[in-house]
This record gives structure tokens, sequence and C-alpha cells, in this order.
């Protein structure tokens, strides 16, 4: 068993998600209320991952693109969007993993719409766009990316949305390197999409931190002025939602090198109409 040590006259650290209920009796059992946030300290360490750390991502996102690969050419007319939510974990056990790394989103059409919509029975129409942001777990590291298909066929707005989505997607990708802030990479996504009319439909961050946990500290944001190191690893993950119309998401995972970066995700991005033969 091991033993909280507490120097008198000195904070104790807490970390950030500890439970009140325990801080509290904490508190009680020692009299003290000098109490410090020491997330932080972890959190910079956790920042860049080691060799060891960044081959765990690599083979995680490999098995993540044979599961989004295996998805995709699983999907049938029949299909909900919980049809499919059920499927991937099934595939993910085939493949090894320990389970998921967020609760799958699976959007058909205008359900795409919403960057965090909740998988429903929805079933596919000819146009629709299908929305796939998937992520699992292997060894205690974490995967996430998103591809978007249509079902049978591209109506000329949704193709126009996905090529916008798509070149903002490598632009902010392309920035990736030491010494570049977060935020540089925000806004070559955010601004191209901007460029093209659709910046009010572009309505979350460019990415986030990932690694042990799905979401870890560090974001692709406007607000974020960090420069990039070697071994973060983050998303790079522009969308389009269009209200009652569409939703395109584009993700991937991103390693910063010593020079440049490299892209975790090997999945296709080309525009892919699916189910033309069912």
């Amino acid at each position: 068993m091991m033993a909280a040590y507490i120097v008198p006259g000195k904070p104790v650290g807490i970390d950030k998600a500890w439970p009140s209920g325990f801080l509290i009796s904490l508190m009680e059992k020692t009299g003290s209320h000098d109490f410090v946030n020491s997330s932080p300290i972890v959190d910079r360490i956790r920042s860049i991952k080691d060799e060891e750390e960044t081959h765990l991502m690599e083979e995680a996102s490999r098995i993540n693109d044979r599961a989004m690969e295996m998805l995709v050419k699983s999907i049938r007319d029949h299909h909900t969007e919980r049809d499919l939510a059920r499927l991937l974990s099934e595939i993910y056990e085939e493949l090894g993993t320990e389970g998921f790394s967020f609760e799958p989103i699976i959007a058909f059409g205008p359900n795409g719409a919403d960057p965090h919509h909740s998988n429903s029975d929805a079933r596919l129409k000819a146009g629709d766009s299908i929305i796939i942001d998937i992520g699992c777990r292997k060894d205690g590291y974490c995967s996430d990316t998103t591809r978007t298909v249509f079902w049978k066929e591209v109506p000329a707005r949704s193709r126009e949305v996905y090529e916008t989505v798509l070149e903002a997607n490598v632009r902010a990708i392309d920035k990736v390197r030491p010494g570049v802030r977060f935020c540089d990479i925000d806004q070559a996504a955010r601004g191209y999409i901007e460029e093209k009319g659709f910046g009010s439909f572009f309505t979350h961050r460019t990415g986030h931190s990932i690694g042990i946990d799905v979401h870890e500290a560090g974001d692709v944001s406007a607000a974020n002025e960090s420069m990039l190191e070697p071994g973060m690893v983050f998303s790079v993950e522009p969308g389009i939602y269009l209200q009652g119309d569409v939703g395109v998401r584009i993700e991937d995972l991103v390693l910063v090198t010593e020079d440049g970066h490299k892209i975790l995700n090997s999945y296709t991005k080309e525009i892919q109409i699916i189910g033309i033969d069912d």
C-alpha cells in the first residue's frame, strides 16, 4: 500500500480531477486547507511522448485505420447509427483492442450537422453524408480518427463542403513543425474555411491533444499560443456543419517530429461513395 506524506508548512498538490469528497476528507484529517492544483506539472510531462509512447500511439492509430476500413466496408442500407456503433465494438474486439477510447459518433445526413451527435436509429438515404468519428484504446494509449463518406451519391453542395474540409485539414497539417504555435495550426484550417465562405459553420476547435486519455491538456485553438515541440501528439479535425443538410469532418492524429511532423493515420481521405452496388 502506498502512503501519502504531507510536509508541514508546505502546500499539498492535488490532481485536477480528484473528487471533492476525497479532498474534503483529506482536509479534515490533516487540518490543512493549503492545497494546490498539481496537474499542470503532470500535464506538461505527458504532453511530450517518448519513443516508446509514440510507437504505442502509432500502433493504436494503425489498428483504428483498420477498424475504419472494416466498418466502412460493412455499411448496408438497413443499418442504423446505433447498429454501426455496435458493429464497431465487435470489430475492436476482433482486432485485440481494449475497447473504445470514447463513445463513437456515427451521424447520417442532417445528424452530421451536430458535431457532438448521439447515435440514433436513423437510417440512410441516397446523398447522405456519414460521419464516422471513432477511437480505440490499445496498450493504454488512445486513437481518434474521423472520416466522412457518402451513401450512393454526393450532392454538389456536399462535395463542395467535403473538398473545403479536406483542404483545410491538409493545410493545417502542413504547418505542423517545432516552433509553430497551436493557434497558427488552427488558423491555417479556419482561415481557409472562412475564405471559402463557411467560416460560421466551423463551430469547434481544430484539435485536441491525446495520449493516455483521448482529451489531454492542450488544444489546437485560437486561444492556445503555446509552441509545438517534438513528441507532442494532437488531432487536426476541421469540420463544416450545415444545419438540416450535411456535416463533414476529417480528422487525423499528428506527431510533431524534430524536423516536421508525422501523420499517424493512413486511411484514405479521398471522397468515397459507398452503397452503389447494394
